[in-house]
């Protein structure tokens, strides 16, 4: 069997791939990356690596022959050029009978008010046309999301967000990646979708655990999408980023990230790691 990981020199493909070694025979292990110059430490392990560009379909069909089972890691960039780069390696995987799919999707991709919820949407349809088995990750918010914020807390600042009440169900991403791990060589996934979301928690939960790791209190600086915006801005966040905080912020405070799972719990076999030591981790190495 012949597994392969996309975007496999990623910080989200390289745990997958890190965890995959730890029970694949790495013969049996592929990535497709763009520059594969990049993964060359995989080569030296004995991984295939093989060039593939989400921009360039010809590469695809080389990248993917003989693949039994394959993991495409979303992309990066605006909506419109996500869309097409993961079409592109879907029919890419078509052609070459790639026999099972797995997908890092988002939480609720289907009703999502998120703006990133288009390209998820799209791909998961694109992926269901094909009629290959599939199965999709559909990921809620990676902690190391928030490390931004954390290190202007480190600074003095207070926790800003203007989510309101919103709930999050954040997890750290190696847990995400071990789910991908376990769908990639695990049975009984075909078809399948999994809602990987940690305890929904508020700004001010997520707030009160780092305080603990810091021990001092962290104050939650609650404000509207204009205010943190102007803020984010002052901060030096380049000007076309602002939006798409300030949409993530709206969302949350919708409820798009509120979702309860046990899924994490049923691919992993573990609870998820607890946030308190992801958060201490992260910490220490802002620190470092």
């Amino acid at each position: 069997m012949k597994i392969l990981v996309t975007g496999a020199t990623g910080k989200l493909g390289s745990i997958v791939v890190d965890t995959l070694l730890q029970t694949v025979p790495a013969e049996h292990l592929a990535v497709s990356v763009r520059n594969p110059e990049k993964a060359e430490g995989l080569r030296a392990r004995g991984v295939d690596v093989r060039h593939g560009d989400f921009d360039r379909p010809e590469t695809l069909d080389k990248a993917f022959a003989g693949v039994d089972r394959l993991l495409i890691i979303s992309t990066d960039g605006d909506n419109d050029t996500r869309i097409r780069q993961h079409k592109a390696a879907v029919e890419a995987a078509k052609r070459a009978n790639v026999g099972f799919i797995a997908y890092t999707s988002l939480g609720h991709a289907d009703t999502s008010p998120l703006f990133l919820a288009p390209v998820h949407r799209a791909t998961e349809e694109a992926i269901r046309q094909t009629g290959i088995p599939y199965s999709f990750l559909r990921n809620n918010w990676y902690l190391e999301n928030e490390i931004g914020t954390i290190e202007a807390v480190l600074k003095g600042a207070p926790w800003l967000t203007s989510a309101g009440s919103g709930k999050v169900g954040w997890a750290a991403r190696r847990d995400y990646a071990q789910a991908a791990a376990a769908v990639l060589v695990g049975d009984g996934h075909e078809n399948s979708i999994y809602e990987l979301s940690g305890k929904p928690l508020t700004q001010e939960e997520l707030a009160s655990i780092l305080a603990r790791v810091l021990g001092r209190e962290v104050p939650v600086q609650q404000v509207d999408d204009d205010t943190y915006a102007k803020i984010m801005a002052e901060a030096g966040v380049p000007e076309p980023v602002l939006p798409i905080l300030v949409g993530i912020q709206s969302a949350i405070r919708e409820g798009a990230l509120e979702i309860e799972s046990n899924d994490f719990e049923k691919l992993l076999g573990r609870p998820i790691t607890p946030l308190e030591e992801v958060l201490r981790e992260i910490v220490s190495q802002a620190q470092s």
